[in-house]
């Protein structure tokens, strides 16, 4: 199953490209986003890991829980885009493969931030809409909560929390 969308930010590039690589600093911006741990040194990069915590809500079929999340780096360009993948482990809940894709282009107005990403396992397979619907939420959030930081700095000062 896939969820794509897109958003547009009227902020400089490279500082929404900053924003949403510094992954160990999500929490700070994204309420969602409960822990990061980088799982090596370095700037972030082709293989880098990072392990992160996010709740899932209930279903039907499955409980809430805390989704644990190891993701890796697969490809990584500096201002224009960034894919990790990786499993998602929670309490009766298992997402065998997530690949997550962020791009960002200029367009007239601001950046052009587009995100899709996909689920395989039993478990969202089972489910479509219901996993569809769960992952598009977590996603329109992660765009809003990414607009909003990018657009409340000033100037065209780096990225600090």
């Amino acid at each position: 199953m896939r969820y794509r969308s897109d958003i547009v930010i009227k902020a400089p590039l490279s500082a929404i490209f900053t924003l949403q690589t510094d992954v160990e600093r999500w929490p700070a911006w994204q309420s969602p986003v409960l822990t990061v741990n980088r799982l090596d040194p370095g700037p972030l990069r082709k293989g880098s890991r990072f392990r992160w915590t996010t709740p899932a809500p209930p279903t039907p079929s499955t409980p809430a829980t805390t989704m644990n999340i190891t993701s890796t780096v697969r490809q990584l360009q500096r201002d224009t885009c960034i894919l990790w993948s990786g499993p998602a482990i929670g309490e009766g809940v298992r997402i065998d493969q997530g690949v997550h894709l962020w791009t960002f282009t200029k367009v007239k107005g601001g950046v052009r931030v587009h995100t899709e990403e996909t689920w395989t396992g039993a478990q969202a397979e089972a489910d479509v809409p219901g996993a569809t619907k769960i992952l598009g939420e977590g996603l329109e959030a992660w765009l809003r909560a990414l607009k909003a930081t990018a657009e409340a700095r000033t100037g065209d000062q780096p990225y600090a929390p």
